[in-house]
């Protein structure tokens, strides 16, 4: 209870600055960075939320071209004090001719900071900026034919320029600290809460029309991409993927969305995404093992793994066995575990030879003492031993079975019933069946201890069922395996009588030494 009133005050507190931004952590007075480098490729390229530089704002272009430049350079710019507000007709009540200029007014607006957690500062102009969103993403969804046949561009290329600085100055923000780094702040042992409430951030209703609005811009028919390409760049989609840890479930899906989108339209950054989504796998498995959007990487690699072609890249295999799989060794891997599966076993659907390479993987990273996440490998196991062929099997069935053998031994009867959950599939009934010579006598001592000893009854009946199918499988076998788990324990025995005859013997040695020391000499 403690830990959590220290989370929600440390929480109230980063948010809670008198500033003009305080919605965000960033000073109102201070300009988004994020406006250049995603509209532009000059810019450095900023992933940890670096802090917004003050610039000076700029006086009222006279030239539509220059007004776009000045609002790529610097997107936030009269954000300190709210934009003085004049009426501003609608796009549709005015000429093509004249909208581009009437668009780069309305984004100017767009691109001016508020502080949306104090719903009595400046609400005229939050309520002119959000009338302004739902204009913009009306205008930009809306079909080419609506402006007419001969009409000019209804995005050109400086308008676009503008419109992805408008929006990089309002989704590219300092996230606030999680919650789990307040708490260690102030407690360092203080461990996570995973019961806690998800965050969500009280400026989205603002920010779900800025996402809209980016969102339709990729999506539309009228974007080209070897214009957008230029404003939609490197830099930009590194600072959507650092947005990926936000805490805010909702702006994690409209990010999984827009990224995908992306991916889907500028086949010039499929290479950079992946490998960029493979460094954010990256740190997050060998350094912090804290991420709130693994889960949606996954989603978006899913589809993506689904478009493969064959044969397949050894790119794409590397990125399998040094990013995937590892994802199993988190703590944390049952929040994103069913796309990590779904991932896996679309990379052996699509390839079945992976499929050693893949059950070896897991066994690597099989847990030792988390049950629930033995559970959770046993389900993903079943599903890629669905769709494991017969060649690929006979490799890996041996370490395969001990593991097995070990999981139907375990005291925690959800694991060892998951296990023998595995001989309700029909694949992999065949595949035992096919290699009984050599599966058999490795699963067979558990599946005795089991019958004699195990405290769980269900455990009991599925055990008995098992035994029961090899021996219909082949009597001969189960006999000549139960002969030699008979003599085995015979010889088990014998050895238990040895050792506890040696121990007496040795305490009758120690007992007469003591008694000889005990006697007196006289001389």
């Amino acid at each position: 209870m403690f830990n959590k009133i220290i989370k929600r005050g440390n929480r109230k507190g980063a948010r809670g600055d008198g500033g003009e931004n305080a919605a965000r952590p960033a000073a109102p007075s201070s300009s988004s960075g994020g406006g250049a480098g995603g509209a532009g490729g000059a810019a450095p390229v900023t992933v940890n939320h670096a802090s917004r530089a003050t610039v000076a704002s700029p006086s009222s272009p006279t030239s539509p071209h220059i007004a776009a430049s000045a609002l790529a350079a610097n997107p936030a710019a009269g954000s300190a004090s709210p934009p003085l507000l004049e009426p501003l007709p609608l796009l549709r009540d005015v000429a093509a001719a004249d909208r581009p200029g009437l668009l780069l007014r309305k984004l100017r607006l767009v691109a001016a900071i508020f502080d949306l957690s104090d719903s009595l500062k400046h609400p005229r102009e939050k309520e002119a900026k959000r009338q302004a969103l739902l204009e913009l993403v009306d205008y930009v969804q809306a079909p080419a034919q609506a402006a007419g046949a001969n009409a000019p561009a209804r995005l050109p290329d400086y308008v676009q320029e503008a419109l992805v600085a408008a929006i990089s100055a309002n989704i590219f923000r300092p996230l606030p600290p999680a919650l789990h780094e307040s708490a260690a702040a102030i407690d360092p042992g203080a461990a996570p809460d995973d019961e806690e409430e998800p965050f969500l951030d009280p400026a989205w209703p603002h920010l779900q029309l800025v996402y809209e609005l980016l969102l339709r811009y990729v999506v539309s028919p009228d974007t080209d991409t070897k214009v957008a390409k230029r404003y939609v760049d490197h830099a930009f989609v590194l600072r959507l993927l650092d947005l990926f840890d936000s805490e805010d479930p909702r702006e994690r899906e409209y990010l999984k969305t827009v990224l995908h989108r992306i991916y889907g339209k500028f086949m010039v950054h499929r290479p950079f995404i992946r490998k960029a989504i493979n460094n954010v796998f990256y740190r997050f498995i060998f350094e912090t093992q804290r991420h709130n959007g693994i889960g949606e990487l996954l989603e978006i690699l899913g589809s993506i793994i689904n478009g493969f072609a064959l044969p397949m890249k050894e790119e794409h295999k590397l990125f399998l066995a040094r990013a995937l799989i590892p994802l199993h060794k988190p703590k944390s891997v049952a929040i994103y575990h069913q796309q990590l599966s779904y991932c896996i076993v679309q990379f052996v659907e699509k390839d079945y030879k992976l499929a050693d390479t893949v059950i070896r993987g897991l066994l690597k990273y099989w847990p030792v003492t988390n049950c629930q996440k033995e559970v959770l490998f046993l389900g993903e196991l079943e599903e890629v031993l669905e769709a494991t062929q017969p060649a690929e099997f006979q490799r890996c069935m041996v370490p395969l079975f001990k593991q097995i053998g070990r999981c139907l031994n375990s005291s925690h009867f959800q694991v060892a019933e998951r296990a023998l959950f595995l001989w309700n599939n029909d694949h992999i009934v065949s595949l035992i069946a096919q290699n009984r010579g050599v599966i058999f006598p490795i699963i067979f001592e558990a599946l005795e201890r089991n019958i004699q000893s195990h405290w769980n009854q269900a455990v009991h009946g599925l055990t008995a069922n098992v035994r029961k199918m090899f021996l219909d499988m082949d009597s001969e076998l189960f006999e000549e395996c139960q002969q030699q788990y008979t003599e085995k324990q015979a010889k088990a025995k014998e050895m238990q009588e040895q050792r506890e005859s040696a121990w007496r013997q040795l305490e009758a040695v120690v007992a007469a030494k003591a008694a000889g020391d005990d006697m007196v000499l006289v001389n």
